[in-house]
């Protein structure tokens, strides 16, 4: 495409996978004057940081929405300024628990150019450790502006009066030495946010659930404040949740819970047999909570007594206090849809050409943030071979999937790998991107290689049948995240992201 490239300075939004490969793939372009990514923790690693010293009385109203938990904050009337430190809840603490280990084998999670050092699962502080030197690696790390929280992203009209637009950011960066923090704006041409969306829990509404909570504080927590198995010794633990993370921690807290360790679930995950694992009773979702007596009542009409902690593994919504719908004209996610506002392609924007977002959809960890990265990159670098489609073409690509999400009963950003849906969206992003030029400017999307397809389809985390995995020579469970290859394909193979 010719004509030349007006976006010369781009911020980005986050240090985590997600930030990291997007400022690698901006880089690469040779084109841009300025980048920055703006990372509100002490250090690159997104997610995957470890906070080990966490309360677990961060809770969210049930039923509650990001919107009405986690509101952005008063800005100063003047900047820059320096004020007071912050005190409202930002949930910036992460969910890793100290046994986590991630569920993609890592070949799929790597990015192309390194791999991790060892997996196929690799424990926490692998992913960690990867993020934090892939800036290094690729000389990024200059980039990064860390403890630095965007509080406000507004849209403003090009200085050239051309019709183009640029994004205003508000920042506060807490300066630890003087307590206090400060405030500043900055100008750019292009944003992409990588913020991820594992920051405020969500807990359904139950009926009494607000009043069980008030009455026996501490009893009700969520996964993302979770650990260790050590603190709940002897309790009497019911777990509400069957994915990923409900998996982890029942199974681990048979170790030390008193027994049985309830398992409360809406339906059977893939992995999951005809009956629990030794030590876990499945229990169906709960009806009631009752703080007159503490007794929790099932679906089913069976109930619980003396229950001592209940955790919630029901997960996470995403979170945009930054976003000023009132200046930029549309809000940025519809809450009801539980989807982007006028989005293409899980990655683009209609409405602003100079927007992007990384990292959204529940797909192919890591490995998809790249293509998603460089397509973007491409884009500001004004070298995409293949034009976007018009305005009406991108809506009608929304239109007819969230028709097709809503007839299949999934979420809107959940691509699925067993009809190819993963394979027909990664193709979209080898189509945009193209090729680099032939002087070595660009990065290039990368294959999605016959080795990777196996492990993704054959290695899991979790044996399938409701087993936990190896067996040592006793026959007794030789570890319980030992991972197996499987010799059928399951429905929903990426169902465990």
């Amino acid at each position: 495409m010719g004509g030349g490239n007006k976006i010369k300075s781009v911020a980005v939004i986050g240090a985590g996978a997600a930030g990291a490969v997007t400022a690698a793939a901006l880089k690469a372009e040779e084109v841009f004057d300025y980048i920055r990514v703006f990372e509100r923790r002490e250090s690159a690693g997104g997610t995957w940081i470890y906070d080990a010293a966490v309360q677990p009385n961060i809770l969210v109203r049930p039923g509650a929405l990001p919107a009405e938990t986690d509101p952005p904050l008063e800005i100063p009337q003047h900047l820059p300024a320096i004020t007071q430190p912050n005190e409202q809840e930002r949930f910036s603490k992460t969910p890793i628990y100290s046994s986590l280990t991630t569920n993609v084998p890592e070949i799929a999670m790597s990015f192309s150019d390194i791999r991790f050092p060892y997996g196929p699962f690799a424990p926490h502080h692998i992913p960690r450790q990867y993020i934090e030197n892939y800036f290094a690696l690729h000389k990024t790390d200059s980039f990064l502006v860390l403890n630095t929280t965007v509080e406000d992203v507004s849209k403003l009209n090009h200085p050239s009066n051309d019709g183009s637009t640029q994004w205003k950011l508000t920042l506060r960066k807490h300066d630890a030495l003087r307590n206090v923090d400060i405030w500043w704006e900055e100008t750019f041409d292009a944003l992409i946010l990588a913020n991820g969306h594992y920051s405020v829990p969500t807990i359904p509404q139950v009926k009494g659930l607000e009043e069980y909570i008030q009455k026996y504080p501490g009893r009700i927590i969520h996964s993302k404040t979770y650990r260790s198995p050590s603190i709940y010794k002897n309790n009497r633990v019911l777990i509400i949740g069957n994915s990923a993370s409900g998996t982890d921690l029942s199974r681990e807290l048979v170790s030390t819970a008193q027994l049985p360790v309830y398992q409360s679930r809406r339906s059977k995950i893939w992995w999951e047999g005809d009956s629990p694992p030794a030590g876990i009773e499945w229990k169906p979702v709960i009806s009631e909570y009752l703080p007159n007596n503490g007794r929790i009542l099932f679906e089913d009409g069976t109930y619980l007594d003396d229950i001592d902690t209940v955790i919630y593994c029901t997960g996470y919504k995403p979170s945009y206090p930054f976003w000023n719908a009132k200046k930029n004209g549309q809000p940025l996610w519809d809450d009801r849809k539980g989807q982007l506002v006028k989005s293409y392609w899980h990655t683009f924007f209609q409405e602003y050409s100079n927007l992007g977002i990384v990292g959204l959809p529940r797909v192919l960890t890591f490995r998809s943030f790249e293509y998603q990265a460089i397509a973007l990159a491409r884009l500001f670098a004004n070298r995409n071979p293949v034009p976007l489609p018009p305005v009406s073409e991108q809506q009608a690509w929304a239109d007819a999937r969230e028709e097709l999400t809503r007839r299949e009963h999934r979420k809107f950003h959940d691509i699925s790998w067993d009809d190819g849906e993963t394979r027909e969206w990664l193709q979209g992003f080898l189509k945009l991107s193209g090729l680099g030029t032939l002087t070595g400017q660009g990065r290039i999307p990368p294959p999605l290689t016959k080795e990777m397809i196996w492990a993704i389809e054959n290695l899991k985390k979790y044996k399938p049948g409701g087993d936990d995995g190896r067996k040592d020579a006793d026959g007794q469970r030789a570890d319980n995240h030992g991972w197996v290859v499987v010799e059928s394909r399951k429905r929903d193979v990426l169902g465990f992201i």
